[in-house]
């Protein structure tokens, strides 16, 4: 008889389905991707500094140096997020390779959109006199991730001017619509209205086209933006490679200044990293949020290119000063652009 045998196959095959029924119960939900509340400090992997943050339609975007030595800083990538916390990479959007004019130090970069169109503004070569080929330089692009492509075919600045080294540029637009770049190293910085297709400058009234505005205590890392019909300036002082560097900041009614020094906002905390500077602003108009995106130095990192980008929360008191920022490690909670 073979009922016995069709008996011990059903028996067998049911206790088979059951224990792969029982062992799939038993495995771990997969982890969602937004799981988790705030960004973290630092935000993405990998050494970046000189962070811009922006905001291009729904998503947060980010573009840093990519912190090497300048010989192998010959690239940028840049980062977006819908709500802080979880980023996307978009791999070497610029390259020298595009810039015939550069072969190193590709750093700290500055971007806006005009016209559909995105501007990428950009320090290279680390000139150290007039005789030497570099600058700042503009590319662009018809998308935040790239490929960015030279806009002039030659710096856009490469000269100094008021003893100020061409780096550090940030691209900032005024309440009337008008372009206007800021930038130096050296202890030195300019203003200069760009033209209407950023392959240039209009003077000003009196003719001069690079008007210094330097601050009591400035260095590098110049960044400008408007809250309640007041410019705020803000820039990095000490050396970039050590441990005290610092972002200050000084109020006008002016682009233009003058800039008295208010004071410092963003410095290292000997709990948490050090070397904090060179940062941006980002305003998110729909909360009234403003956040600081920074670069800082893991504490131990003796290496001035061991930088990671961070941000933390920025805040104003009653008569509209910057509260001094904390920074942490948990970084911001998540927030949607809308």
């Amino acid at each position: 008889m073979r009922i016995l045998p069709v008996i011990c196959f059903l028996l067998c095959a049911t206790l088979q389905v059951y224990a792969q029924g029982n062992s799939e119960t038993k495995r771990p939900a997969p982890k969602k991707e937004n799981s988790r509340k705030t960004s973290g400090n630092p935000v993405f992997p990998g050494w970046y500094a000189d962070p811009e943050g922006i905001i291009f339609g729904n998503k947060y975007w980010i573009y840093p140096t990519y912190s090497a030595p300048y010989e192998e800083q010959v690239f940028m990538d840049a980062f977006s997020s819908p709500d802080l916390v979880n980023w996307t990479k978009h791999s070497r959007i610029i390259d020298t390779a595009s810039i015939e004019w550069a072969d190193s130090a590709m750093w700290a970069p500055s971007i806006i959109e005009k016209d559909k169109k995105y501007y990428l503004f950009f320090g290279a070569n680390d000139i150290q006199s007039d005789s030497a080929l570099g600058g700042i330089g503009v590319a662009v692009a018809d998308n935040p991730a790239g490929p960015f492509k030279d806009h002039i075919g030659k710096p856009l600045i490469g000269k100094f001017h008021n003893g100020a080294q061409p780096i550090d540029q940030f691209v900032f637009k005024d309440k009337d619509g008008q372009h206007y770049l800021l930038y130096g190293g050296w202890r030195h910085c300019n203003i200069a209205k760009l033209n209407d297709d950023f392959t240039g400058f209009v003077p000003f009234e009196d003719g001069t086209t690079f008007r210094e505005i330097t601050p009591e205590g400035y260095v590098e890392g110049p960044f400008m933006f408007i809250r309640d019909g007041k410019y705020y300036f803000m820039w990095s002082e000490g050396g970039w490679g050590g441990p005290n560097y610092r972002v200050a900041y000084a109020i006008s009614d002016s682009p233009m200044g003058p800039f008295k020094r208010v004071d410092t906002i963003l410095k290292q905390d000997p709990d948490v990293a050090t070397g904090a500077g060179h940062h941006s602003v980002i305003h998110n108009t729909a909360k009234d949020q403003y956040f600081i995106v920074y670069h800082r130095r893991p504490l131990g990192e003796t290496d001035a290119n061991h930088r990671v980008t961070c941000i933390d929360k920025m805040e104003f008191d009653a008569e509209g000063h910057i509260k001094p920022v904390k920074i942490t490690m948990e970084g911001v909670p998540k927030l949607k652009v809308k």
